[in-house]
């Protein structure tokens, strides 16, 4: 990602009326005060679907994920972060702490995305994705957050007490619970959740991006 560009999604974040200013003004704030090359990098930006820009109002605000077009060759993804692939133990966060820049054609077609650093090996014998790909400590995850609603023996993003997870999905109607389970060379335990306890799905696990 430009420089320019990571500077200016800083400031959207900091400062939630910064719509309100002239280009040039918001060149000013990031050192660089060229009206056009500021127009060019919103642009950019939002042609990403990593800011949203409302022309009426003047509003410029960060979206969550990184949005996918036909006509791109490398996109940005933000990185919300870690997520535990044992025991729920990473508190979730969406605040980004860097972006990846990836092939579409590495990715599925998924409109809306993010990425996830997993921590330890539960799902280290998982087959994700077209790819069957497995998912290592430190390979990144990446969530489609639209789908919130997965089939059983789907991996997914869980937070569980405000912790992310990742696992594979299973709804147990008969005993009314969600099974979390491992797929390791290692012994891991599932994880039991009860309809009435603070959990939600985050998304599902749609591609693995590995790192060694």
């Amino acid at each position: 990602m430009h420089a320019i560009q990571e500077k200016l999604l800083e400031q959207i974040e900091k400062d939630p009326n910064i719509g309100k200013l002239t280009l040039r003004d918001i060149g000013k704030r990031i050192g660089d005060g060229s009206a056009q090359k500021i127009k060019h990098h919103l642009t950019q930006l939002e042609k990403y679907g990593l800011i949203s820009v409302d022309r009426r109002s003047g509003v410029i605000q960060r979206t969550k994920g990184g949005k996918i077009k036909e006509s791109s060759t490398l996109i940005s993804i933000p990185i919300l972060g870690y997520a535990n692939c044992g025991q729920a133990s990473v508190v979730a966060e969406e605040r980004p702490e860097g972006y990846l820049r990836v092939s579409s054609r590495l990715l599925p077609k998924t409109k809306k995305i993010f990425a996830l650093q997993a921590v330890g090996n539960s799902l280290n014998r998982a087959k994700i994705g077209k790819d069957e790909k497995n998912l290592e400590d430190g390979d990144f995850a990446i969530i489609d957050y639209e789908n919130t609603n997965p089939k059983n023996n789907d991996y997914v993003l869980s937070v569980i007490g405000g912790l992310a997870n990742l696992k594979k999905f299973k709804l147990d109607k008969g005993n009314e619970q969600i099974v979390l389970s491992s797929e390791s060379t290692q012994k891991y335990g599932p994880i039991f959740i009860h309809q009435d306890d603070d959990y939600q799905i985050g998304g599902k696990i749609v591609a693995v991006l590995k790192t060694n």
